[in-house]
């Protein structure tokens, strides 16, 4: 099958109804950028001896088959591409995520335990080292609330909200801009979100955009703010100095957040915004 084409939404496909969820999810927001869809299936062959059950090439055929007729019936208008890899799924991600417009995979199951804090998922792996923003899904289906996206007056996080309200505009969604302070930090209300989410909303003149600046703890408001999200939205990381890495409040989001989650990574830091 074909190659991803340039811009597309690729999503990593297993075998699980999880994984015909991420799907849907995937299907839906190719669908609302106006993108191509990119079904990847990637598994390690055994180097010896008989293929595990339901890992011959036939079965990986039938498994991207049955995928791309799910992504179909969600989303008739959308082209669907897809390919077999060998390999690791997590390097194949990676390395198509330098072309792609958006990479999804799922969380492995991580917001259904939230007293369970897995270090080595799939999903923080891609979410940490992708060259473009990578969307995490989840088993269950988002309420019908807006699109929240966490400002913290970094560079990236403008980034972020320059994204998020370009996601808001595709999707119709209202966009909540939550900016937290920590009590011990002295920080205060300067108005910076507002300032930006002003900006944006220039561009963006068709989102209906509410701004929160909260005292508090970053990562206890914004999984707070998630439950009632459609979608979260959240730098990879923040004022720190190391892009590989995912920082605490987007990782916290990625385990526990109820909400589909999009870490912006790969995009430009002025994003528009003029600062």
């Amino acid at each position: 099958m074909a190659a991803p084409s340039h811009g597309a939404v690729v999503v990593g496909v297993g075998r699980s109804e999880a994984d015909l969820t991420l799907v849907r999810t995937a299907a839906a927001e190719a669908a609302a950028h106006d993108r191509p869809l990119h079904l990847l299936h990637a598994f390690n062959w055994p180097a010896t001896g008989p293929a595990p059950a339901g890992g011959t090439r036939v079965d990986a055929e039938n498994v991207l088959e049955h995928a791309g007729r799910v992504a179909t019936e969600c989303a008739p208008q959308v082209p669907v591409t897809g390919v077999i890899v060998e390999g690791s799924p997590v390097e194949a991600l990676l390395r198509v995520a330098d072309t792609a417009f958006l990479v999804a995979l799922g969380d492995g199951g991580g917001s259904a335990h939230p007293d369970r804090v897995p270090a080595d998922t799939p999903a923080v792996d891609v979410a940490a080292r992708a060259g473009c923003p990578v969307l995490v899904g989840r088993t269950e289906p988002a309420p019908p609330g807006p699109l929240l996206v966490g400002f913290d007056g970094s560079s990236s996080s403008r980034a972020a909200l320059a994204y998020a309200f370009d996601c808001a505009q595709h999707r119709g969604a209202r966009l909540l801009a939550v900016r937290v302070i920590e009590p011990e930090s002295g920080d205060r209300d300067d108005g910076r979100l507002d300032e930006a989410v002003t900006r944006q909303a220039l561009r963006y003149p068709r989102v209906a955009a509410d701004c929160e600046t909260v005292h508090g703890e970053p990562r206890s408001v914004l999984l707070d703010r998630s439950r009632a999200a459609q979608l979260a939205v959240v730098a990879a990381w923040g004022d720190g100095p190391v892009g590989s890495t995912l920082g605490a409040v987007s990782q916290s989001l990625l385990y526990h957040s109820p909400a589909p989650l999009i870490v912006v990574r790969g995009v430009a830091t002025d994003a528009g915004d003029g600062s």
